[in-house]
């Protein structure tokens, strides 16, 4: 029984990280710095429970100083590349930029 309480237990924990990461997203526009404690818990609910984030939540934190990242207010997202396409982000905070390379966009000549 102790195995259906901790399945029980990580189910909840993802459902309560969703709500928390949509939340936030929505309340950013008026306040960030409750965007900001939203998120943090949510990410907080994730370690303690040893639940993994959804990949779209996890690329709403910067790699390097672990902050939320509210796309077009506190990071920069650029597409580029020639080749190889690409989107880079850039935290405004701490300037750290990481790239996503865009699957099946090879240019053929």
């Amino acid at each position: 029984m102790a195995l259906m309480a901790g399945d029980a237990a990580k189910e909840l924990a993802l459902e309560r990280i969703r709500i928390l990461i949509s939340s936030a997203l929505k309340l950013a526009r008026t306040s960030e710095i409750f965007a900001d404690k939203q998120a943090h818990l949510a990410k907080k609910i994730a370690m303690r429970t040893r639940v993994r984030m959804d990949y779209d939540a996890r690329q709403l934190y910067c790699k390097k100083c672990k902050k939320f990242i509210i796309p077009g207010k506190n990071s920069r997202v650029r597409v580029g590349g020639t080749n190889t396409k690409s989107i880079r982000i850039t935290c405004i905070r701490c300037g750290h930029t990481y790239r996503k390379i865009l699957q099946g966009s090879k240019v053929h000549e």
